[in-house]
């Protein structure tokens, strides 16, 4: 035997509520605390919930004024 005692799980706040939750091997959802707050964010993912705003000045970004459109694809349907 080792003579260490196992090391306790760390606490974590659940990304989904906030709740504190183990961050260990034994929980099946971590870093959530249940099932239920792990596909609370998968929906949320899965509808482009979480998205990443454009910055005014990003140049890679379309400017309405210029009347710039995004590139047209052989599969884009005509509008």
């Amino acid at each position: 035997m080792t003579g260490k005692p196992p090391r306790p799980a760390r606490l974590v706040a659940c990304p989904g509520c906030g709740k504190p939750t183990p961050f260990a091997p034994d929980n099946p959802w971590r870093p959530f605390c249940s099932e239920r707050c792990r596909s609370l964010d998968l929906g949320a993912w899965a509808s482009e919930s979480y998205r990443i705003p454009l910055r005014e000045s990003d140049p890679e970004a379309p400017s309405a004024e210029s009347g710039d459109e995004p590139p047209r694809g052989p599969n884009t349907p005509e509008g």
